[in-house]
């Protein structure tokens, strides 16, 4: 076999998967530029957060997802105080701690691609909560490591 004929789609397969990971890590620019007349509607302050993908005490829903993304895991909970949501970004890692993936590149699985969902002892760890209450975000937990 000619190397030269193995060589160009191996190269445009490599291509092509750079390209489809570069396209899933969205950044809070890609965001803001997506979704410019939600961003203007926020404060100073708060602009200046989602820039930074810093969530904000008193954050309404569409502001955290500007600055962070769609959360991995969403869960409701109960106590004294009533009812609240909160929104998990979790990291994936190996047993031996090895970082597989971050983020919410797991709701695209496609068969076809090789895919750390399938790593047989994968752990989940979440990095990042954000807790809402009527709509507004009243807590953010982050791992310190």
């Amino acid at each position: 076999m000619n190397t030269r004929t193995f060589r160009a789609p191996l190269t445009f397969a490599v291509a092509s998967v750079f390209l489809l990971l570069a396209a899933c890590a969205e950044t809070p620019e890609d965001r803001i530029r997506e979704n410019q007349a939600t961003f203007s509607s926020y404060s100073p302050e708060q602009r200046e957060l989602i820039k930074q993908g810093q969530v904000g005490i008193g954050f309404d829903e569409a502001a955290v997802k500007l600055a962070v993304g769609e959360p991995d895991r969403i869960s409701e909970r109960t106590d004294d105080k009533g009812q609240s949501r909160v929104w998990r970004y979790v990291e994936y890692e190996s047993d031996q701690g090895t970082l597989l993936y971050t983020g919410f590149y797991h709701h695209y699985y496609a068969p076809a691609f090789p895919y750390y969902l399938d790593y047989p002892s994968r752990r989940e760890r979440d990095v990042m909560t954000v807790t809402f209450r009527d709509g507004k975000v009243t807590a953010v937990e982050r791992e310190l490591k």
